[in-house]
């Protein structure tokens, strides 16, 4: 009788176990007023590999992203990983303070080869029209949704330049830009900062505080370093894409400040 009754009781503890949370009652009537989304940023790559290729890697790999963007007619957007969920695309990344952004961003991934080496030199892959289409519509509900700031809507080559270069030069930065999805310099500002560079360019000390405080982790060295040629490169490549050889300039210098740089009212 006893034993009987102690295997009922062992019995009722292992289905309460079993049960788990899921027998608490939570109460989802009140909702504080400090909150927003755990996704601060998102951050665009290209895949690098075909599509059969792209989904094996990012399916199947220690490697993923939120979602993947397809270069078919027409073109799929897969969602690979729930919102609510932390992919993994960005690595050891960083933004203004922020570190390993895994935790607090979205990534889509584009598929694209990126690059060809050709005896002529590197040949960049452009995007088909339809699935930047694609890529605009996702960027713009994600961002709607989980209101994303501007200067948080970010490449791979932004947060971890010193690797990576994707989403390339030929991503239609501007046109997010134009659709206030993400910071862009002032035309008119930047042609009259470029006169002002013109006669007399930046040091190298000025040029790595001036990319830090735009976003990128760089160590103030005062060289002109592999490090900082990899930021300018990837700085270039979004800001003015026809000519990214991470060298110092007047126009990138004009750039750089016209960004970080409020405008005077007048």
């Amino acid at each position: 009788m006893i034993r009987s009754a102690l295997a009922a009781l062992f019995v009722s503890l292992l289905a309460g176990c079993a049960s788990g949370p899921a027998s608490l009652k939570i109460d989802t009537s009140l909702s504080a007023k400090g909150q927003d989304s755990r996704a601060l940023f998102l951050v665009l790559h290209y895949t690098v590999a075909d599509l059969k290729e792209s989904i094996k890697i990012l399916t199947e790999q220690e490697v993923s992203a939120h979602y993947l963007v397809t270069d078919e007619t027409p073109v799929r957007i897969y969602r690979l990983v729930d919102e609510s969920r932390r992919a993994w695309h960005s690595g050891p990344s960083y933004w203004r303070g922020h570190a390993m952004l895994n935790a607090a961003s979205i990534g889509i991934e584009i598929v694209n080869p990126g690059f060809i080496e050709t005896a002529n030199g590197r040949l960049w892959v452009p995007y088909p029209p339809e699935q930047m289409d694609a890529v605009v519509a996702l960027v713009q509900d994600i961002v709607r949704r989980h209101q994303i700031r501007p200067e948080r809507v970010l490449g791979h080559s932004d947060v971890l330049p010193q690797h990576k270069q994707d989403p390339g030069p030929l991503f239609p930065w501007r046109r997010l830009a134009a659709l206030g999805l993400i910071v862009w310099p002032d035309d008119a500002r930047v042609a009259e900062q470029r006169k002002v560079f013109e006669v007399a360019l930046p040091d190298v000390n000025w040029f790595q505080k001036s990319l830090g405080t735009h976003g990128f982790q760089l160590p103030l060295s005062g060289q002109w370093d592999d490090l900082t040629s990899k930021v300018m490169v990837a700085f270039q490549m979004k800001y003015r894409s026809t000519k990214f050889d991470g060298v110092p300039d007047a126009e990138t210098a004009a750039l750089l400040h016209v960004l970080i740089t409020p405008a005077v009212p007048r």
